[in-house]
């Protein structure tokens, strides 16, 4: 199988390039060139996804059985990178997002929930940022979708949308906070209730999904979750625990009680978030398709390794944009404890 992953450099696409030479694909990366090196084994091409010259000698470097977009964001841009790929690749996949939904994240979703409308050329100012709504991230993302099937047809197209994705590499943060967090000790401020039902994807997890519909030639829109029921957050602060080793104790405080402390849903108490449909989506059809997800404590686990062992994670987790800070935690914690005396 030969396959061109457009970008591949850090996160997921480095997830799908590391799967496809383990399954001894012939495997070209396309991007600037500025990040990690690649495993060994694959090509890279140099080049901005931008320049209609770059994109031309990108093509004269085909033909490929399929192109795996993981770094598409304008629709203007895909569909200018779809065109001038069209005539040297059989299938297109793209990497899209649950964002793409308008009712995410208030109400549970499935593969048939409407998506948020855009065309396939609009420019990368297309779209509103609404609070607890459509964003125009979400607006982008269902123009770039529109603009690959525009180019390769609905029979030539897979479409991936992943919810929260975790895992070694993770240059978000999310779960990194954490597990710096609790390895740090102590008394850790837990939102909302530990029963809570989560749906991360593990990044490998989706490298070998996105695999498995290229083997199949899989058309359609899929979502690319963990199963509804198989994690709580309670079961994440845990395994941060145990795979750090920490000294560290949970204190759930109720999610009124964090609104009315002014905590941010989902920056400073990292996926955390109290709607409905966050957590609520239905991945029946990319689990018939062959969606097979590891235990939360696998990513976990792994992940903390992967943060202990890397050298430059400094450079790659938003650490600055995620999390909140020790002394608005005590201060939270501490009102809390206040409140509980009261009412007892």
């Amino acid at each position: 199988m030969r396959l061109l992953v457009l970008g591949g450099t850090w996160f997921v696409g480095h997830a799908i390039v590391r799967a496809a030479i383990g399954a001894g694909w012939e495997v070209t990366t396309f991007n600037r060139g500025r990040a990690d090196p690649f495993p060994e084994g694959a090509r890279l091409v140099r080049g901005d996804r931008t320049r209609p010259e770059d994109l031309a000698a990108l093509a004269a470097a085909g033909p490929w059985d399929v192109v795996a977009d993981t770094s598409g964001y304008v629709p203007s841009n895909a569909l200018a990178v779809a065109r001038a790929l069209a005539p040297v690749a059989a299938r297109y996949v793209f990497m899209s997002t649950l964002s793409v939904y308008r009712d995410w994240p208030v109400k549970p979703l499935n593969e048939r929930s409407e998506v948020l409308d855009c065309p396939p050329d609009a420019g990368a100012d297309f779209g509103t940022d609404t609070e607890d709504g459509p964003t125009s991230y979400g607006y982008q993302k269902a123009g770039c979708e529109a603009a690959a099937v525009a180019v390769f047809g609905a029979d030539r197209t897979t479409i991936l949308r992943p919810g929260v994705v975790l895992g070694p590499r993770e240059y978000v943060g999310r779960l990194p906070w954490w597990l710096r967090r609790v390895a740090a000790g102590g008394e850790v401020l837990a939102p909302g209730s530990p029963g809570r039902i989560i749906q991360p994807v593990d990044v490998r997890d989706l490298a070998a999904f996105t695999l498995q519909t290229i083997r199949d030639q899989s058309p359609g829109a899929f979502n690319v979750c963990a199963p509804i029921g198989s994690a709580t957050f309670g079961d994440l602060l845990t395994h941060c625990g145990r795979s750090t080793h920490a000294d560290a104790s949970f204190t759930w405080v109720p999610d009124d009680f964090l609104l009315a402390q002014g905590v941010r849903q989902w920056s400073e108490l990292p996926l955390w978030r109290t709607f409905d449909g966050v957590w609520n989506v239905d991945t029946t059809a990319a689990r018939a398709a062959g969606l097979r997800t590891r235990p939360l404590e696998l990513t976990v686990r792994d992940t903390w390794r992967w943060f202990v062992e890397s050298e430059d994670i400094s450079n790659h987790d938003r650490a600055a944009d995620i999390g909140i800070s020790r002394e608005k935690e005590a201060q939270v914690l501490a009102a809390w404890h206040r409140s509980d005396k009261r009412s007892s």
